[in-house]
């Protein structure tokens, strides 16, 4: 049996204060758009039944029960009560929480309370910049203020992390631009938005990047199919090569987020670069029962000191478990069946489970 009784989550959010019904607690199980096709529930997919195969005994129902009756039991606890049986039950120990997302949902500290456990922040680039767009008058105020929100930012937070590649896609030019450059891509911005709009300028995405790698700090890309929303352009690690290669040597380390179904790319980046690491999280739960094989596609390519648990959670508490219990069990399963083809020892294949299940994440972070 191949044990990780201790787990940092390098990438999360916070979960709903809110109670909630059939029709909203479905729609959060899966990254969408809209509704389920008619007569159809989302929990009949990868992420549901594992929804109902780890969550229902921690709420003391017997697996695998059906969704009403699994919510009619949460309805029961309260969402305070829900929450915290559920983090507490997931085993994991920190929680690297991204608070770049809207809606009524829990920060760091209330992550940690709720789940005995540690809490840091990461912060979100863009929102950052349009936080600063909304109390700067002018070009100059803006530019200004940015570059010294990014590194007063990095004072507390454990990482940044960008969506440039889901609202720009990732053929972003590589190089920093240039200042007049960024002059007026800040100039036409600022005169034509409206507050609170979102930044999708790609000099300016741009910018911020090269402003966060100054920084020092690790820098989370979404480098998968990431959140659902329109995009000018298309997504993928593939196309981080350049940005990667950009980046080697200055001292920043970037991490891969979302790499499904571009998780072998990832990998492979991870294995050519020393400065970039390979995110599992959202590989592993957006597949569910088949997640050994996806990672045993990543471990194949990147070496074992890159790669980090994650459960990309947002919202329900049930996505930080099912984040949690898929990747023990995939781990478990590929690395147990490596020993017992006598390939690795079981003294190797613990030393890397740990590894992967918090010693990466609390190297890379600083979280010793």
């Amino acid at each position: 049996m191949i044990e990780t009784p201790s787990l940092v989550d390098q990438y999360c959010h916070g979960v709903l204060r809110t109670e909630l019904g059939l029709g909203t607690f479905e729609a959060r199980l899966a990254r969408t758009e809209g509704p389920p096709a008619p007569g159809t529930t989302l929990f009949d997919t990868q992420t549901g039944f594992a929804v109902r195969r780890w969550c229902p005994p921690l709420l003391g129902l017997e697996p695998h029960c059906p969704p009403a009756r699994y919510l009619a039991r949460r309805r029961e606890l309260g969402v305070l009560e829900t929450g915290r049986r559920l983090l507490r039950g997931s085993g994991i120990t920190t929680y690297l929480v991204d608070t770049g997302l809207p809606g009524d949902l829990t920060g760091p500290a209330e992550m940690a309370s709720a789940g005995a456990a540690e809490a840091r922040e990461i912060v979100r680039l863009e929102l950052l910049a349009e936080q600063v767009a909304d109390t700067s008058g002018t070009v100059e105020s803006f530019l200004a203020n940015l570059a010294e929100s990014v590194h007063g930012a990095a004072a507390h937070a454990v990482a940044f992390t960008s969506v440039a590649g889901a609202r720009h896609g990732l053929a972003l030019a590589p190089e920093p631009p240039g200042p007049g450059e960024v002059r007026g891509a800040a100039s036409r911005w600022l005169a034509g938005r409206r507050v609170g709009e979102e930044l999708g300028d790609p000099v300016l995405l741009r910018h911020l990047l090269w402003i966060a790698v100054a920084a020092g700090i690790p820098l989370q890309l979404h480098a998968g199919l990431g959140e659902p929303g329109p995009r000018t352009g298309p997504t993928g690690p593939a196309l981080l090569t350049d940005f990667v290669r950009a980046t080697a040597g200055l001292g920043t380390d970037i991490v891969l987020l979302h790499g499904c179904p571009h998780h072998r790319h990832a990998a492979h980046l991870a294995g050519v670069f020393p400065h970039v690491y390979a995110d599992s999280g959202a590989a592993l739960v957006r597949t569910g029962a088949r997640a050994a094989a996806v990672l045993a596609e990543i471990l194949e390519l990147a070496p074992f000191g890159k790669i980090l648990f994650s459960s990309g959670a947002h919202g329900l508490p049930e996505l930080h478990v099912v984040g949690a219990q898929v990747f023990r069990e995939a781990l478990g399963g590929v690395l147990g069946a490596w020993v017992a083809e006598g390939a690795w020892s079981r003294a190797d294949a613990q030393r890397v489970a740990g590894l992967i299940a918090a010693g990466n994440a609390r190297r890379l972070y600083g979280l010793e």
